[in-house]
């Protein structure tokens, strides 16, 4: 990442707002080196959490799969439509400072189909798939979850890049340039002061040589 320098001027009024500047910088660094170690373990823990979801989405899918040739049977009765969510309500919270959508509520249609005309299992089947379903919201929703914790640790990296390789080198730099140019100003006034000193008193005895003469 680069950043355009700004030109400095070498006055110590620029170096006062140059070190002021480095000391903001270096009080704001550790804040966004926390921010970016609570987001990685964040990350960790959505993972967790989705590897867990999708071990709980596959095993519910085998269930499923024995059902497939079943459905078949059930002339008439659309069980996967039932079994699909009508409305899915979501919420935000915060992780790391990050919000992330979390599953508030799931509702399903009514499932509409006689009791008497379908096999014992067909309720269990149905109950299955919403099951299913609703982890496949969740999986989804962690996925989402994911994604913005993993941009907004790219954001605070970027951060802490530019913070360390750039922003507080080139505040030193500066500050280093400016301590020379005024060491340089302050060696060149001292020599003008004797240079002005000297012909001063050159002038001076001169003068004196006249008056006597």
């Amino acid at each position: 990442m680069t950043m355009a320098k700004k030109k400095i001027k070498f006055t110590r009024t620029e170096l006062k707002q140059q070190r002021d500047a480095l000391a903001r910088f270096k009080r704001y660094l550790p804040t966004l080196k926390l921010k970016e170690q609570q987001v990685q373990s964040s990350i960790v823990q959505t993972r967790q959490l989705y590897k867990k979801a999708q071990d709980e989405v596959d095993a519910t899918g085998r269930i499923i799969s024995a059902y497939d040739g079943l459905f078949n049977d059930v002339a008439g009765t659309n069980f996967k439509k039932f079994a699909t969510p009508e409305s899915v309500r979501t919420s935000r919270y915060s992780i790391a400072g990050v919000h992330v959508p979390r599953l508030e509520s799931i509702v399903f249609p009514k499932a509409d189909y006689s009791l008497f005309a379908t096999a014992p299992w067909t309720d269990k089947a149905l109950a299955d798939l919403k099951t299913l379903h609703k982890q496949e919201t969740e999986l989804k929703i962690l996925q989402e979850c994911l994604d913005l914790l993993l941009a907004e640790l790219k954001k605070v990296m970027q951060r802490v890049n530019l913070f360390e390789k750039v922003m507080i080198p080139n505040t030193q730099d500066n500050i280093r340039k400016i301590r020379i140019a005024l060491g340089d100003q302050m060696t060149a006034g001292v020599a003008r002061a004797k240079i002005a000193k000297a012909k001063l008193e050159q002038k001076a005895i001169q003068n004196m040589e006249a008056d006597t003469e």
